[in-house]
């Protein structure tokens, strides 16, 4: 983070089967580093009697800031009706959710298809939706950029290791500076390569700065 100048990062986990334990991670590495982690909740579908319950504690108690969900680890699409309950919850508190956003043009990775949050976005308009990846590939990034454009409560996030020249400029010419997030999903990223495909992309210099965290800062409603 220092290396790559970043300030403070936005961590979750997503590792153990029993959310409970991924929270309580998160939650002890902000208390131990407030200055330099945001804590983002996590909950599985697997578990949807605990879901609810577990939601409340990581917002109410353990004060996470957003709720990320993996759907390749439920082996079921993002819209699946069993993840139902956890939106309504999310949509009642006008929670951030960022979701993993991945397509391929071979057809094997739609789980979380851009075009799966067309109805969720329109259906669950008081969530604001971060797509993380946008797409991860130029053919997923063309596809999110379509669904945020008919959604103004649709944010794309950065992070990708299969994007073409171009792609930074694509998606604030496609959405605007004000939905495009700097994400670089360290530690399996490295933050300087992604801090700097922003850095030297041909935008204004106030859309860097909004991409790289003006934009989050207001999302998530942080102090600065």
């Amino acid at each position: 983070m220092d290396a790559a100048g970043v300030d403070r990062a936005c961590i979750n986990c997503i590792f153990f089967g029993d959310h409970r334990i991924c929270n309580d991670r998160v939650a002890r590495f902000v208390s131990e580093y407030p200055d330099r982690f945001i804590g983002a909740a996590f909950v599985t579908p697997h578990y949807p009697e605990e879901a609810i319950q577990e939601l409340e504690r990581a917002f109410d108690v353990l004060q996470m800031k957003f709720l990320k969900l993996y759907a390749p680890y439920f082996y079921l699409p993002i819209d699946d009706p069993a993840y139902m309950p956890i939106f309504e919850w999310a949509n009642d508190r006008g929670v951030v959710i960022m979701s993993h956003c991945s397509f391929d043009l071979e057809g094997g990775d739609t789980l979380t298809a851009p075009w799966r949050f067309d109805d969720l976005a329109e259906r669950f308009s008081n969530i604001q939706w971060v797509l993380a990846h946008s797409g991860f590939s130029p053919a997923g990034e063309v596809r999110a950029i379509q669904v945020a454009r008919a959604h103004p409560n649709i944010f794309l996030e950065t992070a990708t290791s299969r994007d073409a020249h171009g792609t930074i400029e694509h998606l604030v010419e496609g959405v605007g500076e004000d939905r495009v997030l700097y994400g670089s999903d360290m530690p399996i990223f490295d933050a300087r390569q992604q801090v700097g495909r922003i850095v030297t992309s041909q935008i204004s210099e106030e859309a860097k700065r909004k991409i790289l965290g003006l934009n989050a800062i207001k999302l998530l409603g942080l102090e600065t």
